[in-house]
C-alpha cells in the first residue's frame, strides 16, 4: 500500500484557471493527489504525516512553449552551440545542464525547444533525472525535402517559420510559399504544427493551411483572432520579444529582461526603434486582450534563448504581460502550465487536481506575491518528493 503524505497550503492555484483557494490540504498516495479539502477538516492522526506549508502558496509548475536551450540569451552575443567538435563536449554540456537548471529554478518544468540536435546528443548526460520535460522539433522547417526529416520519429512536433521573427532584422533568403506549407501540414503525419507567423495575410494562410498553432501572430488582426477562436486553434503571442526591444531600443542593443540584470549593449540608439517597439507591443498586448474575450486558447512562450531572453526568467516577465493585457493571474498561470502542456503532450503536468500526479512548485507568501516569487522558490516536489536542479544550485 502507497505511503500517505498531507502538504498545507496557505494557498492553491490548480492551473485551471480557477480562483485561488486558501488554507488547503493535499494528501498523496505514491506520487498521486489522492485528496483535496479545506486545511480544516484534516484529520487529527493525519497531522503527523504533514508538511507544513501554509505560509506559503502551491502552483503548477510552468509550461515555456517556446525556447531554444541550445542557445546563450548573451547580450554581448548570442552563442549558439552547433559545433560538435570534441573539444567543445564539455562547454555545451555545461551550457546545457545550466539552461535546464535556470527553468527548473522558476518553475519551469516543460520546454518546447526549436532547432535543437544538441538536447537529443547530451540528454542523458545533462537531464539524467528527466526532471524537465523536454519536446522537441527539428530546425525550423523551411521547406518540403527537409520536412521528410524533421517529421520523424526523432521529433516530437514540426515547427515552421512562415515570416520572419518580429525581433529579426534578417529577412529569410527563401521565404515558403504557400503552396510548399500546405504540403508540408499535409505530410506532417500524427505531429502537431506550429507555425510562427506575422501579419494578416501570413496568420491567415497558416490557418487555411491547417496548422495546430501560431508563434507570434504580431498584427494578424480582428479576423484571424476570430477565426483562432472558432478553430480553437492554440495562441503563442510570444509578447515578451516586444517588450525587450522596446526597452533595448535606446541603447540601440539588446537587453536582459530582469530589471536587476538590465545591460544596455554597446551601440547608438536606432532612429525610430523606440516608436516602433512601442506601438509593436501595445498593439501586441491589444491583440491579447482581444483574444482572452474571444476565447482563444493561449499558450505562453517566451523565445528563450533569443538575445536577453533568459531561460527560465522569462517566463516570470511573459506571465506578468499576460496579467497587464487583462487577464488574472489564474488565468494568466492557466496559460502558462496547463494549456502548453496539453497541446505538447506532457501528462504529468497539468492541474493540481485529485488523480493527478503531484508535481508542484512552493512560493514563500501569497499568491498576491506572484508571478515575482517564481524567481524564489521555496521548493520544487515532482511526483510528491522534493527534488532541485540538477546541478544542485541552491533556489530562489
Amino acid at each position: 500500500m502507497a505511503e500517505k503524505r498531507y502538504f498545507l497550503a496557505g494557498q492553491l492555484i490548480d492551473g485551471s484557471g480557477a480562483e485561488v483557494r486558501r488554507r488547503v490540504y493535499l494528501r498523496l498516495e505514491g506520487g498521486i493527489i489522492t485528496a483535496l479539502g479545506a486545511a480544516i477538516d484534516l484529520p487529527l492522526e493525519a497531522k503527523e504525516l504533514s508538511d507544513d506549508f501554509s505560509h506559503c502558496t502551491i502552483s503548477t509548475p510552468l509550461f515555456d512553449c517556446s525556447v531554444s536551450l541550445s542557445h546563450s540569451p548573451s547580450v554581448v552575443e548570442n552563442v549558439h552551440l552547433g559545433n560538435t567538435d570534441g573539444n567543445l563536449i564539455s562547454q555545451e554540456t555545461t551550457m546545457l545542464a545550466r539552461h535546464i537548471d535556470d527553468n527548473l529554478a522558476h518553475g519551469v518544468f516543460g520546454v518546447a525547444d526549436s532547432n535543437n540536435n544538441l538536447v537529443k546528443h547530451h540528454n542523458k548526460e545533462i537531464n539524467q533525472k528527466g526532471l524537465l520535460a523536454i519536446r522537441r522539433s527539428g530546425a525550423i522547417c523551411p521547406n518540403m525535402a527537409d520536412n521528410n526529416t524533421y517529421n520523424s520519429e526523432d521529433y516530437d512536433f514540426i515547427k515552421i517559420t512562415y515570416s520572419p521573427s518580429i525581433d529579426s532584422e534578417e529577412t529569410p533568403s527563401s521565404r515558403l510559399e504557400y503552396a510548399e506549407l500546405c504540403a508540408i501540414i499535409r505530410h506532417r503525419g500524427d505531429k502537431k504544427v506550429v507555425v510562427m507567423a506575422n501579419g494578416q495575410t501570413q496568420v491567415r494562410e497558416a490557418l487555411d493551411a491547417g496548422c495546430d498553432a501560431i508563434e507570434q501572430g504580431y498584427g494578424m488582426g480582428e479576423d484571424n483572432l476570430k477565426r483562432m477562436a472558432e478553430k480553437d486553434i492554440l495562441w503563442i503571442p510570444n509578447v515578451l520579444r516586444a517588450k525587450n526591444g522596446l526597452d533595448g531600443a535606446s541603447g540601440g542593443g539588446s537587453v536582459c529582461c530582469r530589471f536587476s540584470q538590465r545591460y544596455i549593449a554597446p551601440g547608438k540608439p536606432a532612429p525610430g526603434a523606440r516608436e516602433f517597439w512601442q506601438k509593436t507591443l501595445t498593439e501586441q498586448l491589444q491583440q491579447l486582450h482581444s483574444g482572452k474575450a474571444l476565447g482563444i486558447r493561449m499558450g505562453t512562450g517566451t523565445g528563450a534563448g533569443s538575445v536577453g531572453l533568459l531561460h527560465g526568467e522569462s517566463m516570470v516577465e511573459e506571465i506578468k504581460l499576460f496579467i497587464k493585457a487583462g487577464y488574472s493571474l489564474e488565468e494568466a498561470i492557466r496559460c502558462a502550465t496547463k494549456n502548453g502542456a496539453e497541446f505538447f503532450g506532457v501528462k504529468k503536468q497539468g492541474t493540481l487536481t485529485v488523480g493527478q500526479k503531484a508535481t508542484f512548485l512552493i512560493t514563500r507568501g501569497t499568491a498576491k506575491q506572484l508571478p515575482r516569487k517564481l524567481s524564489y522558490l521555496e521548493g520544487l516536489y515532482i511526483d510528491g518528493k522534493p527534488s532541485r536542479p540538477s546541478s544542485g544550485h541552491p533556489l530562489g
